[in-house]
């Protein structure tokens, strides 16, 4: 028998938990962006050691929804919690402790049966020493933890110890994937995720929420010689409103161009083989705010 199981990583949003997750797996499961709501699917990362097996799960940031989407994304962020061994919170040491990490505290809380908590204190590469014994310290008076780790996902600092700290908490069980595994979503929901950061870079506030991304169609062209393969997607960006669809467009197309190009990309160097992505953009009036148009998305 190893040590396996589940852990949940939260925080609010931009407290580095898409970063970290990616950091722990050694590879990019989760999309990062500063942008609010950047993560909508509990995604499921996996870290294999030779004695152990930990599962990481990414959820959406818990806010106070304003969309039948973000009432769902916050149900699925409640159901995450009940079911998992371990949850690491992510507080950044680059800022205090403030209302929404007391709020989502108090939430966990109130779980009837609530699993151990360890405080992982991210980004400690943008403060100084000074700062950061401080924030410790701070940290360590919010929480009953079970343990507090500093931590830079971006230059790699005290992840390994990260890990050993959520493993520890692991309850001792089989190995739920087979080595080597990394994560257990399908290629199509990575894919559309990568589009869909893609798409996020550079839009402005109001805008991130109302995209999605469907992919119709992917599968290897026909006819290509064995060592010259070639991935051809096609996929839809959705938005809202007709007046996203042409800031999604950009000028003659420039926009949507970069987007192509920076997921093209991203998504060649997740499945190893060179892509073609043909993207085009359609409007769903209100998508987030309708049960049909939600359900048909998968949300």
């Amino acid at each position: 028998m190893i040590r396996s199981g589940f852990a949940c990583i939260v925080g609010r949003p931009n407290a580095g938990k898409s970063t970290l997750t990616n950091a722990l797996v050694g590879a990019k499961v989760a999309i990062a962006s500063s942008k609010p709501q950047t993560t909508r699917h509990a995604i499921r990362g996996i870290v294999n050691r030779p004695d152990a097996q930990l599962i990481l799960i990414d959820t959406p940031g818990l806010h106070r929804p304003r969309t039948l989407l973000g009432q769902r994304l916050n149900d699925l962020v409640y159901a995450t919690w009940s079911e998992v061994d371990v949850i690491g919170v992510c507080l950044p040491a680059n800022e205090r402790i403030g209302p929404g990490d007391r709020y989502l505290l108090d939430e966990i809380a109130k779980l009837p049966k609530r699993p151990p908590l360890v405080a992982l204190a991210t980004k400690t590469d943008l403060v100084g020493k000074p700062r950061l014994a401080e924030h410790l310290a701070a940290v360590g008076q919010a929480a009953d933890w079970a343990a507090v780790v500093p931590c830079s996902a971006v230059t790699s600092d005290q992840v390994d110890v990260v890990a050993d700290e959520l493993i520890a908490l692991l309850p001792q069980g089989p190995r739920y994937y087979p080595d080597g595994e990394i994560t257990d979503e399908p290629t199509e929901t990575l894919v559309a995720e990568l589009i869909r950061e893609a798409a996020l870079e550079g839009v402005r506030d109001e805008l991130p929420h109302s995209i999605t991304v469907v992919v119709d169609e992917l599968g290897l062209r026909e006819g290509r010689p064995e060592e010259r393969p070639l991935l051809d997607i096609f996929a839809s960006l959705v938005v809202e409103r007709d007046s996203q669809k042409g800031i999604m467009i950009g000028h003659k197309g420039e926009r949507l161009r970069e987007i192509g190009t920076a997921a093209r990309h991203q998504i060649a160097a997740l499945v190893g083989t060179p892509v073609h992505l043909d993207l085009h953009v359609k409007v769903l009036k209100d998508w987030q705010r309708d049960p049909k148009h939600l359900n048909r998305l998968g949300f």
